[in-house]
């Protein structure tokens, strides 16, 4: 007999039982087995017990929210801050190009404080290179920008990568002198 023809089984011997004797049958199993298990009673078909709504759902959401992602991150500047916020709407809104009033509109669902002027910081993080131009005058998170927030919160990790990505501009000497 397999896990599934097992399962399939004593599923359906329980379902001819009363929700306290099923309890009591998977207790006693679980005493049996020497295993724990919290089971706690259904009161009615309609009502979940408290422990089968805290991770008992396989199509939970598991990505945070804007809050706890920024509380994570802890980006220092308003720049930093709107990296976060872009990496944020990019990997967990699927939102990979954006206005400036999106970044402002998730800063506010963070319970952040308001920027001074959104437009400033937009573009400051767009001169910084965490952000680059997208269609139709939206932005979109750079490759550096992602890889800044990716270290985050260690922020020297994150400001050496961020250096290290930066192209190096060549030198206008010429090297040919005649």
């Amino acid at each position: 007999m397999d896990d599934v023809e097992a399962l399939s089984t004593i599923l359906s011997i329980l379902k001819q039982l009363e929700p306290e004797a099923q309890n009591r049958v998977l207790n006693s199993i679980a005493t049996f087995l020497n295993a724990s298990m919290p089971v706690t009673p259904r009161r009615s078909n309609d009502e979940v017990p408290p422990t089968a709504t805290a991770g008992a759902s396989f199509t939970k959401d598991r990505r945070p929210s804007p809050k706890e992602f920024m509380r994570d991150k802890r980006p220092s500047t308003d720049v930093e801050r709107v990296a976060c916020l872009a990496y944020y709407l990019t990997h967990y809104r699927d939102t990979p190009h954006f206005t400036t009033l999106e970044i402002s509109s998730l800063n506010t669902e963070a319970a952040l404080p308001k920027f001074s002027n959104a437009s400033f910081s937009v573009n400051n993080a767009t001169t910084s290179g965490y952000l680059v131009a997208g269609p139709k005058g939206a932005k979109q998170l750079s490759a550096a920008g992602e890889r800044f927030v990716e270290y985050l919160p260690d922020q020297d990790a994150a400001r050496g990568a961020m250096k290290d990505s930066r192209p190096r501009r060549a030198s206008r000497r010429t090297t040919d002198r005649a």
